[in-house]
Order: C-alpha cells, then structure tokens, then sequence
C-alpha cells in the first residue's frame, strides 16, 4: 500500500507537475520556427545547420543515463526544477550563439537538459500518481504535446513579425524560469520511494539497486520494453520525416495537404493522451496498447494497401491515436521493475526511446531508396504489430481508487472533475 506525506497536498502538486511537463514541450519548441534565421545570422550552410541540430539528439543520449544517479542523489522534484531552470538560461544562448561551435554546444547542453528533465518530471509525475491511486500521468504527457504546439505557434509568431531572437528567446526562458520556480512550491516533499511500496525498494528486493540490473528478469523486461518503445517512436516518426515526402511524391498532394499526416498524428495522439487516463483506468495498460496496436497496424495497412490522400491522412490519425498512450505506460512499466533506484528504469526506458528516434529516419529511408517511400512507410503497420506482440510486460491491473486519506481524496476527486 502506498505512504503518505503529510503537508502537501496532491492537487497542488499534480498542477506543479502539469506546469513542468507544459513548459519543456514549449520551451525549445519556439526555436525551431527560427532555424532559418539562426542559419541566415551565423551564414551557415544546410549540412551545417542539420549538424548543430543533430547535437541535441546526441547530447540527450550521451547524457540522458545520468538522469537516475541524479534523482537518487537529488530527488526527483529538484533534479526537475534545477534542469528547467538550466533549460530557461540555455535557451537564450541557443538563439544568441555568436558562432558555430557555441551553436552546437548551445544545442547539445539543450538536449542533454531536455533528457534530464524529462526523467526527473516523469518520476516525480509518477510519485503523484502513486498518490492519487489511479492513472493520471497520460494527461500531463498530453499538456506537453499542447505545449509543444503553442511553443511552435508563438516561434512562428516571433518570426513573422521578426521579433528579435534574443528578446523573443530572453522571454521564454524567463516564463521557463518563473514556471520552475513557482512548481518548486507545490511539489512532493521527502524521497521518491515514499509512495511506492516498501518490499519494490532495492534493498527490500534484494537488487542493491546496481546490482538489481544482473538479474535476467529485469534485463528480459528491458528488452521488450526496448522493443516496444522502438516500436513506437517508429510510428511517431514516420509522418514527421516522411509523411510530407510521401503525399507530395507519390500521391501528387500540395504544401499543405502535406503536411496533414503529420498534424493528424500529433493531433489524435494529443488528444488521446488528454482522455487516456480514462482508458486505462477501465482497461489497464496491457489491453490499452493491444488495442492502440490493432489502430496502428489497421489504421497504417489499409492506407498502405489502398494509398490516397484520404486514407493516408486518416491513417496516420488512427496511428497518434494508438500510441497515444504507449510512452507513459513504458515508462510507468520501467518505473515499477522492483529493486531498482528511484529514477533509473525511467532514465533507461528513455534512453532506449530516443534511440528509436535516431535510428528510425535512416531506415525509412534505406528502403524507399531500394523501393519506395510507401514500402518504407511499411514499417508502420509492422511496429504496430510489434507493439501487439509486447504489451503482455505492461501492467494489466485496473487502479483502484485512491488510498492516501480522506481529505486529500476528496480535494482530488473536485480537482478531477
């Protein structure tokens, strides 16, 4: 059963969590609308701005492992605020670089930043969770696509009426500041293993922590863990990088109608992760992703197998919608391996994750060189079969209600209504 802490109360620190998640999707999100001008500013060429960009997906996984050393050491909550913090002073140097090689440096830090934070907030939204005794953690992952829409929407904005980068970056790294600093307040206090069940804890498990990742059925729920998480960022991936190419290559659509796969999958998977707390409240985790894995191959080899603007469109929606949930639960399933410390599952699971991210690109792309793009866009369908043949190491328990005392259950029943 899980343990309670007295002086905070949940409400208050699951709207402190929500503020995290909301502003690291939006903080970096308002950079890439002005690439063009940082590339225009430094008089870089294409190969070099792909270089520098490059440096935040290297930067995240290089660094994005000390993420659990730095929770066990810190906690969870500081580990959050002092990285949102660095990320609100990196972010104007990214867009004030005055040369090349501070650019990388700028970009690599952001995403090492990036990385830490995302674990810590992760873990600590975990321990709100935990508290709340039922699932709530697909909402703040939802807050975070809508959060990453706005900071693309206001990048934009900046650039169209040509604000200038350092006061356009100076302003979003002060609201970044103010939003770390006032979610400081409300979050949980005392150690991250105090909601979570005594006999998970490393010592109670016999893992020593460390030692706990010796074990073949941790690095067996690791692996699958692996694989559906590739699974997934292939799925993500797929309209981003190729979705545009494709309808614009292959079935003849314009600019705009181009870009519809990719808004249509970041728009069911934003929406299904704000009403997928519900989802898996009655079905669990494991029948969730089954079900979100049907979604991603149906939705993906109907497209494929009779390929339209229409059909590719709705395709790729029925895909966000599938996987709209399937990184929280990973991440909650690496989160809850017992005998590990606070933080280190999550900081594998994402570590894993973004390696998908980086590995997925080239092999689209490898194979709409031999064949086609739509050949390559296969691999869709494929993971979403994968993700069917993985969900059975995701958590099939429906929460209960929650446990943590009368009072605070009753302020948190108001505050989900």
């Amino acid at each position: 059963m899980s343990r309670t802490v007295p002086g905070t109360r949940p409400v208050s620190a699951r709207v402190a969590v929500f503020a995290l998640f909301f502003t690291n999707g939006f903080v970096f999100s308002n950079v890439v609308p002005r690439y063009p001008e940082i590339k225009a500013e430094l008089g870089l060429s294409n190969a070099a701005l792909g270089t520098a960009i490059a440096a935040m997906p290297l930067g995240a996984l290089m660094l994005g492992l000390t993420a659990g050393p730095l929770i066990r050491r810190f906690g969870s909550a500081h580990t959050a605020v002092v990285s949102q913090l660095l990320m609100g002073v990196n972010i104007v140097l990214v867009g004030t670089a005055p040369g090349y090689a501070v650019l990388c440096a700028a970009i690599f830090v952001a995403g090492s930043l990036d990385a830490v934070n995302d674990v810590a907030m992760n873990a600590h939204g975990m321990r709100v969770q935990r508290r709340y005794g039922r699932s709530i953690l697909n909402a703040f992952h939802g807050l975070w696509s809508v959060g990453a829409v706005l900071g693309g929407v206001a990048g934009a904005a900046a650039a169209q009426f040509e604000l200038a980068l350092a006061l356009h970056l100076g302003l979003v790294g002060a609201v970044t500041l103010a939003s770390a600093l006032v979610s400081s307040r409300f979050l949980l206090p005392g150690p991250d293993d105090t909601e979570r069940d005594p006999a998970a804890a490393p010592a109670a498990a016999g893992g020593g922590g460390g030692r706990a990742w010796l074990r073949r059925p941790v690095l067996v729920a690791f692996a699958v863990l692996g694989l559906m998480t590739a699974a997934t960022t292939v799925v993500e991936d797929a309209p981003s990088s190729w979705g545009a190419v494709y309808l614009q290559s292959e079935l003849a659509a314009g600019p705009f109608v181009g870009g519809l796969a990719f808004m249509a999958l970041q728009g069911t998977q934003t929406v299904g992760r704000l009403l997928g707390d519900r989802v898996v409240q009655r079905l669990g985790d494991r029948a969730t992703a089954r079900i979100g894995g049907v979604l991603v191959t149906g939705g993906m080899g109907a497209a494929l197998l009779w390929p339209s603007v229409p059909s590719t469109v709705v395709g790729f929606g029925l895909a966000g919608l599938g996987i709209a949930t399937l990184i929280p639960a990973a991440l909650h399933a690496a989160d809850e391996v017992p005998g590990l410390w606070p933080g280190a599952g999550i900081s594998v699971a994402a570590f894993l994750l973004r390696i998908g991210f980086l590995v997925s690109p080239p092999v689209v792309g490898l194979i709409a060189d031999a064949h086609s793009i739509r050949l390559g866009l296969a691999v869709v369908p494929v993971a979403g079969l994968v993700i069917l043949g993985t969900a059975h190491v995701l958590d099939t328990r429906r929460q209960p209600a929650a446990e943590a005392g009368a009072a605070p259950g009753a302020e948190d029943a108001r505050a989900a209504a």
